[in-house]
């Protein structure tokens, strides 16, 4: 019998963050902050809203391009919290969760053989994603020097004839780090002077603690070249709700359409009702679950530099990226011995990109117990060497 699978899909590895989470769940005692999902639970008003919805019946397709109401408020939400305006009925979509996003705007944009730039370590998803839509990846590594955040020269360096897209995963997953202002602008140059289009990935954009995100999107002659991609999975709590959404200029976005028509038809109604009211009530309910991250944020900056283990401060999403390179182990054996031995499950930096190697990833999107027990195991495994 023939091989009935796509050569292409065979090639791409799975992705690296779940496998040792589930290997944790197998182990009686052990404790996770391997994976990127907040600890809190939906705001009630927003769990409220859902239920309503479907006491009311509303369990019916929406349009294609999400419940108008929702595409309004989304409107309304970035205009007043990042200076970004998009027009609800043609540059809004609402998509399954930020993933679906990333995968139909580059479907949209991509000819066999153009190259999407790349910064890693970043989000698992970018990689396979431009393969699978006939894309070629050039990978841009980023540096611990550099606070892991993009340098123009760097981004330069990448660029050639057949460069389409730059990816722009800030605030980062996996490392934390953000772009301020003046970064933003440096690229901002370089992508109108080479011709190119931006997929700047925000989900974290609620969740920065230096200073307020801003979006390359909100600088002169960028909207037009950008597709903006959020959700509520993050900020609000929601990500068993598989919620996000796209914006785009209108010719990319009726193309994008086309594909979300054709794979997926709409997004979750129930969800779309409960995602209104998360953006026109819920910003105290944010600020709370942010001052928390902060917190743990700070406690384990304070316990590596306690334990010396060096680690870059981070500023944004609810992720800690400590360097391991001082034990001589790869990331993934670094991260086997601690699940073995002291029963904490952490993700190796590799599964996020080759310059991952000699860092892991710390989710603290867990409580503060849970931080303190892992902390201690930890603390006690790095003391062997």
């Amino acid at each position: 019998m023939r091989d009935p699978l796509s050569k292409t899909i065979k090639d791409i590895k799975p992705s690296g963050i779940r496998k040792f989470f589930d290997v944790a769940r197998t182990m009686e005692g052990a404790v996770s902050l391997g994976v990127g999902e907040p600890d809190f639970d939906t705001p009630w008003r927003i769990r409220s809203e859902g239920i309503y919805s479907l006491e009311n019946g509303r369990t019916f397709y929406t349009s294609n391009t999400g419940l108008i109401e929702l595409r309004q408020e989304i409107s309304k939400y970035l205009a007043r919290k990042y200076d970004i305006h998009y027009d609800a009925d043609d540059e809004i979509m609402v998509t399954i969760g930020g993933s679906e996003a990333i995968d139909v705007a580059l479907r949209a944009m991509l000819d066999p053989g153009d190259e999407v730039l790349i910064p890693q370590p970043s989000y698992v998803s970018y990689v396979p994603c431009t393969i699978l839509a006939g894309g070629v990846p050039v990978i841009i590594n980023l540096k611990e020097e550099d606070e892991f955040r993009l340098k123009s020269k760097d981004l330069e360096e990448k660029i050639t004839d057949k460069t389409k897209i730059l990816v722009l995963p800030y605030p980062n997953n996996p490392t934390g780090a953000i772009m301020e202002k003046k970064d933003l602008e440096e690229m901002a140059e370089v992508i109108k002077k080479h011709d190119l289009f931006v997929l700047t990935d925000e989900i974290y954009s609620e969740l920065t603690y230096k200073e307020k995100h801003v979006t390359i999107a909100s600088l002169p002659g960028m909207k037009e070249r950008t597709v903006y991609i959020n959700g509520f999975s993050k900020a609000f709590a929601m990500t068993g709700w598989r919620l996000g959404y796209a914006c785009a200029p209108k010719v990319i976005l009726k193309q994008m359409l086309k594909i979300h028509q054709f794979a997926i038809m709409c997004a979750p109604t129930t969800s779309q009702y409960a995602a209104i009211e998360a953006l026109k009530n819920c910003d105290d309910e944010v600020a709370a679950m942010k001052e928390e991250y902060n917190e743990r944020r700070r406690f384990l900056v304070h316990e590596f530099k306690d334990m010396g283990l060096p680690c870059f401060e981070p500023f944004g999403a609810f992720y800690i990226f400590p360097c391991i390179k001082k034990f001589g182990m790869s990331s993934e054996e670094f991260v086997n011995r601690l699940l073995q031995e002291e029963k904490v499950a952490v993700v190796p930096g590799t599964a996020f990109g080759d310059s991952g190697e000699g860092f892991i990833r710390i989710s603290y999107a867990y409580s503060l117990d849970d931080l303190k027990i892992a902390l201690d195991r930890i603390r006690k495994f790095v003391a062997k060497f």
